[in-house]
């Protein structure tokens, strides 16, 4: 009996002392929960993101070409399809990412899709009102980033900025130095144009050519930088642009050369130079009338991103060749390089410039 208790007594001890040793124990962290952090983005708003980012969306275009130029590998989804010349020059592995829309122009965000796949953040790169981004960030529960990126001053300082937040310092330097020293050098060419010396220049947008944007309208931003002389006369028009204007306006303004939309994009380049309602126009007259080149985006616009900067290089040399005089082949082959990750052959080349005024 005696005997029995000792057993009993003993056993009741052990569970005691492993009972406490248990309480002394630290709980296990949950290795699944990302490691946090407050940062300020660039319209000064505070948001809490993961320290390691893997997954990005994007609200608009603009902010998705951005983020592929610094890694690819981190975009979860495209903001429309892309169509064949994008899939041209945008790596194979690429094209599959769903397109889950956006918060931009008329677009509509697949929200469902989106959380499934659950991004650790959402940039906003360029123009969007404080307001809606909060209203983003509270419907889907994912922290937005603002970065400001909305023009060609502003790029270097979004590189700089996103390299710290995605962890990409060295590549986003690299991209933020190109942008700074290409604006730069086009800013201080630019300005040895005397006034009376400027071309007057007209962009013909939409299927008819018979849409524009003024000056100080992001979508010609290019052409004011480089020296150029917008010759539309009209009142802005918020958002995507184009404001409608008449055959009538642009004869009266008489531009020596006219830029438009390219055949991929449903211009009306390949008419212009053989409509007789067009034909005295000083830029048909001497034959002065361009396509963009575009692929996988627009040099010169849409979207206004950074595919616009080897644009400012290609309309500074087709309007003042004796000023800007850069070898355009090479300065593609880079840009192609060092933002999409691709290898130009001479061919693509020719085939972006042959009818934007050559090389």
């Amino acid at each position: 009996m005696e005997k029995s208790r000792k057993i009993i007594s003993l056993l009741v001890m052990m569970v005691l002392m492993l009972s406490l040793a248990g309480c002394g124990q630290q709980p296990q962290a949950n290795t699944d929960e990302p490691e946090l952090h407050t940062i300020t983005d660039m319209a000064d708003r505070e948001v809490v993101v993961p320290k390691e980012i893997n997954k990005v969306f994007c609200v608009s275009p603009v902010g998705t070409i951005f983020v592929y130029t610094l890694n690819p590998d981190l975009l979860v989804g495209w903001n429309y399809e892309l169509n064949s010349v994008e899939e041209k020059y945008i790596l194979p592995q690429y094209h599959s990412l769903p397109n889950l829309g956006g918060w931009y122009a008329k677009a509509t965000c697949n929200v469902e899709e989106l959380l499934k796949i659950n991004p650790d953040v959402i940039l906003s790169v360029g123009y969007l009102e404080i307001e809606q981004i909060n209203e983003i960030q509270q419907q889907t529960g994912i922290p937005v980033v603002m970065i400001d990126g909305d023009n060609f001053t502003s790029l270097d300082k979004a590189y700089e900025f996103a390299g710290k937040l995605l962890n990409l310092e060295d590549k986003a330097n690299e991209l933020s130095a190109y942008c700074r020293e290409t604006v730069n050098d086009i800013n201080a060419k630019a300005a040895t144009i005397p006034e009376d010396q400027k071309v007057g220049v007209y962009y013909a947008e939409g299927a008819s050519g018979l849409e524009t944007d003024p000056r100080g309208s992001r979508h010609v931003e290019a052409l004011d930088i480089v020296g150029g002389l917008n010759v539309a006369e009209v009142e802005m028009k918020g958002g995507m642009g184009m404001t409608p204007v008449s055959l009538e306006q642009i004869l009266a303004w008489n531009p020596e050369v006219i830029l438009s939309w390219n055949e991929t994009q449903g211009g009306y380049y390949s008419k212009i130079s053989t409509d007789p309602k067009w034909e005295s126009i000083a830029a048909i007259k001497n034959e002065k009338v361009y396509a963009v080149p575009s692929g996988p985006f627009n040099w010169f616009d849409r979207p206004p991103s950074v595919n616009r900067i080897i644009g400012l290089k290609w309309l500074g040399n087709l309007l003042y060749p004796e000023t800007y005089q850069y070898d355009m082949a090479v300065e593609a082959k880079e840009f192609y390089k060092k933002f999409y990750h691709y290898d130009l052959t001479e061919e693509e080349l020719s085939s972006l410039l042959k009818d934007a005024g050559g090389y």
